[in-house]
């Protein structure tokens, strides 16, 4: 009997020791009880998001005033009509960051579902004819009254809170591409492909982006990650040769001055109102390619006006901005309290940070144009809620991490 009970304390330790090894060697990855952290505790990080994403909220507004004066006053018979239509969709936004920020974001997670089968149906509706509004020969839009909602910005929301919960809950699972890798990446392209009849590329290749990341951060094994992104690479590269509007793009791409008054006229005149600038810029509400030299100059190419307005200084500070909010995040990510608030902090800091990037290559031409907005900056609703509503979410976990 004492030879047993010997035994039995033996396996005891042994288990105590293994699973003390265990939680020493994921610590960063799973949850850290510690009783000394309160949720709502006021951080360096959740400070200088908040402030980060106010500001760049305000400079918005400033911007889309400026930029959509003139398209304004010829559209509606007022400068005022887009700043007021911004205004709106921006307080309705920070209303939501503001309730989200307070709910637990694994309370969130848990609603990912739901959210996910909404954002899919809604992306069904938008390619009925008879449904989807069409615009500048895409059907991206849907319309409730006086509203209008494009559903593939709450695509990018809703799949990275789905990704990011079901990579927490199969995160020993890892390894198994069948269980992780394969239903993750069914999802991404499922709805990439959704996005890609809309046709919007840039906006399918983030959804597809942020899958990757995500699987990246659930720790996916680079070989299996690295043998997908090349094939994905291969078939993005072969859709846009085989476009004929992609493939103008992609041939003007190099040397916009070879068609400066056809495929060539956006990123031409882009150009010109970002050489405008110079150092300086020419002053807040003085810039010249808003009135009617610079197509969407309001939505997609608003950097132009920024750096033709503000100058080099205008145009690096709003970089700086947006590099500001992905530090802060990422720290966040790393100092999260368990595995999904790490994998939302980095996803959703990661994916804002490559809409600024798209966005703002596409301007000085370090890009093909994409049709991608710049965050929190350009004219348009449904991005500006759904990036506050994000931000809330990265607040949240903000809210929880250790100090």
């Amino acid at each position: 009997m004492t030879a047993t009970r010997t035994g039995r304390r033996a396996q005891t330790r042994s288990s105590a020791n293994r699973a003390k090894g265990r939680s020493t060697s994921t610590r960063w990855w799973t949850p850290l009880r510690n009783p000394s952290v309160v949720p709502g505790r006021r951080t360096v990080e959740f400070a200088g998001l908040l402030v980060l994403t106010l500001a760049l909220t305000f400079i918005g507004l400033m911007m889309v005033l400026s930029a959509s004066a003139v398209t304004g006053l010829d559209d509606a018979g007022s400068p005022w009509f887009y700043l007021q239509r911004q205004g709106m969709w921006a307080a309705i936004g920070l209303a939501v960051m503001m309730v989200v920020m307070r709910l637990d974001y694994r309370d969130l997670a848990k609603m990912s579902p739901v959210l996910l089968v909404v954002t899919l149906a809604l992306l069904l509706l938008v390619l009925i004819p008879s449904v989807g509004v069409s615009a500048n020969g895409a059907r991206r839009w849907l319309s409730f009254g006086p509203f209008t909602l494009q559903p593939s910005e709450f695509a990018k929301l809703s799949l990275t809170l789905f990704v990011a919960d079901l990579l927490a809950r199969r995160s020993h699972l890892a390894h198994d591409n069948r269980q992780v890798l394969a239903p993750v990446l069914a999802l991404a392209l499922g709805m990439a492909a959704l996005v890609l009849l809309q046709p919007s590329q840039g906006t399918a290749t983030i959804l597809v982006a942020i899958a990757m990341i995500l699987l990246f951060l659930g720790g996916v094994s680079i070989w299996s990650l690295g043998t997908v992104t090349i094939g994905l690479s291969g078939a993005f590269v072969a859709l846009a040769v085989l476009t004929p509007y992609r493939r103008a793009r992609l041939n003007v791409w190099g040397d916009p001055f070879i068609d400066p008054e056809g495929a060539g006229y956006q990123t031409v005149q882009s150009l010109v109102g970002v050489a405008s600038g110079g150092i300086d810029g020419v002053g807040l509400g003085e810039g010249r390619a808003k009135w009617g030299f610079l197509p969407f100059a309001h939505t997609d190419f608003i950097f132009s006006v920024v750096a033709e307005e503000l100058g080099f200084i205008g145009g690096v500070a709003l970089v700086m901005f947006f590099v500001l909010l992905v530090g802060f995040g990422l720290r966040v990510a790393f100092k999260a309290p368990d595995r999904l608030g790490m994998m939302l902090a980095a996803g959703i800091t990661t994916a804002i940070a490559m809409q600024a990037f798209i966005n703002i290559g596409a301007t000085i031409n370090m890009l093909p144009i994409s049709g991608v907005t710049l965050p929190f900056v350009s004219m348009g609703g449904s991005s500006l809620v759904v990036n506050l509503a994000a931000m809330g979410v990265v607040l949240n976990v903000s809210r929880h991490t250790e100090g």
